[in-house]
C-alpha cells in the first residue's frame, strides 16, 4: 500500500506487497524488496538497492549524496540487505568512486536513532548500531559486532567481527574479532566473553581463546608474540580469525591494551 501524500518517481521498482507511509519521497533509481515498510516522511534517493523484509521510519534519509567533498555526482551505489531496521534520523550514503564505488548492508542490523553510515563503509550482517553512532567513511564493520551509544568510528577503521564497543567510545584504531573495546581513545579491555556464550560458543574454546589472547597481547610487540606462539594457535578457528585480522592489513594501527 502506498500512501497518497508519498512522492514515487514512475522509474522506482516496488512489489505491491511493500507499504510506504505519508509524505515519503522516493527517487528514480530505487529498487524495494518485498514485505518492506517504509514509514512517513522518510526519503530515499540514489542508485539505492534494498532488500526484502526491512524497516525504515521516519525521517531517515537513505542514498543521498556522499558528505566528501571529492564527489562530483559521480554513479555510485547504497546496496541494503534484508530484515534490517532503521530507526527515525538514520543517513545512510552511498559510496563514492575512490572507495570503490559502493556502500554495502548486510542482513539482520539495527541502526538506531541518529546513527549514520557514511560512504564506502561495509556493514556485516546482525550488527547493532545504538544512538548517535557515526561511522567515517570506508569503515568495515564484522559480523555480529555491536556499538555503544554515542560512539565514533573514524575512517577507515576495520571492526572483526563479535567484537563489542562501549559506549561513547572514540574507535580510531582496529579491534580484533571477539574484542571488548573502550575509552576516549579505544583500547582493548579483554574478549566479549558474554557475546561469546550467547552464541552458545564452547566453554573449552572460549578458554582457549583467553589462554592465546594473553599470549599475542604479553606485550606490545604483536608481530613477535604471534611468531613466537603460532604453533600453539593453529587448531583454534577462534584464534585464526583474529590472526588472520591482525594479518590482513599492517597498515592500519590494532587496539592493543597498550593503546592510549
Amino acid at each position: 500500500m502506498i500512501h497518497k501524500t508519498a512522492i514515487i518517481d514512475s522509474e522506482v521498482k516496488i512489489p505491491p506487497n511493500v507499504q510506504i507511509g505519508p509524505y515519503c519521497v522516493i527517487g528514480s533509481n530505487v529498487e524495494i524488496g518485498e514485505n518492506s515498510i517504509i514509514h512517513s516522511h522518510v526519503n530515499i534517493s540514489g542508485n539505492t538497492i534494498i532488500g526484502k523484509s526491512n524497516k525504515i521510519y521516519p525521517f531517515a534519509s537513505i542514498g543521498n549524496d556522499p558528505q566528501d567533498l571529492k564527489y562530483n555526482g559521480e554513479k555510485t551505489k547504497l546496496i541494503i540487505g534484508d530484515k534490517n531496521t532503521i530507526r527515525e534520523y538514520v543517513t545512510i550514503n552511498p559510496g563514492t568512486i575512490a572507495g570503490g564505488g559502493e556502500t554495502k548492508i548486510g542482513n539482520n542490523c539495527l541502526f538506531m536513532i541518529s546513527s549514520h553510515i557514511a560512504h564506502d563503509c561495509n556493514v556485516g550482517n546482525n550488527v547493532i548500531i545504538a544512538n548517535n553512532v557515526p561511522l567515517g567513511g570506508h569503515v568495515r564493520i564484522g559480523d555480529g559486532v555491536i556499538i555503544g551509544g554515542n560512539s565514533a568510528v573514524q575512517q577507515f577503521t576495520r571492526i572483526g567481527k563479535m567484537a563489542m564497543i562501549g559506549g561513547m567510545t572514540g574507535v580510531l584504531n582496529d579491534v580484533i574479532p571477539y574484542g571488548l573495546s573502550i575509552g576516549n581513545r579505544n583500547f582493548l579491555q579483554g574478549l566479549n566473553l558474554i557475546g561469546l556464550r550467547r552464541k552458545d560458543i564452547p566453554n573449552k574454546e572460549i578458554l582457549s581463546l583467553s589462554e592465546a589472547y594473553k599470549k599475542i597481547f604479553k606485550t606490545d610487540k604483536l608481530t613477535d608474540n604471534l611468531i613466537k606462539h603460532n604453533e600453539s594457535f593453529k587448531d583454534n578457528s577462534l584464534v585464526n580469525d583474529i590472526i588472520e585480522f591482525i594479518n590482513e592489513d599492517k597498515r592500519r594501527p590494532i587496539c592493543t591494551p597498550f593503546s592510549k
